[in-house]
């Protein structure tokens, strides 16, 4: 019954779609798009900062390792993927039409309120989210395969000798 009042109680403020995929994009892989739209006690939003921080400390790995060890190329790749679906999710946040919009996130609000409706901001979001979002997700599969392969050779070359 708590959850219940809790849940109402947090839904009944105005949830901006811009303000959502500006999050999503910029503060993405840290779940604050997450908190925003469901509150602290979204377990997705508090699990988004994990893979975040093994990439982070993947690319730590490779500045002190160099780029042959093998973790750093096994874990910086969460990082980009985790960049990569955030900037999707700030994409669909600011597509999504204003009446789906408020009726998911301000379910007390009239089809076409203002918080769910699209602008320049919300276009600025769509737009930064698929040029960095792509670009991270691009390089995130060719450092993977890059290092992949140079590591099956490597292992061809071990056997063949």
């Amino acid at each position: 019954m708590a959850r219940e009042t809790r849940h109402l109680r947090h839904n009944s403020q105005m949830k901006n779609k811009t303000v959502a995929a500006w999050l999503a994009f910029a503060g993405g892989p840290l779940g604050l798009h997450r908190f925003y739209l469901a509150g602290f006690g979204d377990t997705l939003g508090w699990i988004l900062p994990i893979p975040t921080a093994l990439g982070l400390y993947g690319v730590q790995r490779m500045q002190n390792l160099g780029v042959d060890d093998t973790w750093s190329w096994l874990l910086i790749p969460l990082l980009g993927f985790t960049i990569a679906g955030c900037a999707l999710t700030a994409i669909v946040y600011g597509l999504m039409p204003a009446e789906k919009w408020n009726a998911r996130y301000n379910a007390n609000a009239s089809a076409d309120a203002p918080s769910g409706s699209t602008n320049w901001l919300t276009i600025g979001a769509i737009a930064a989210s698929l040029l960095i979002g792509t670009t991270v997700l691009m390089s995130s599969i060719v450092f993977s395969f890059q290092h992949y392969f140079e590591y099956q050779i490597e292992e061809a070359r071990k056997i063949s000798q």
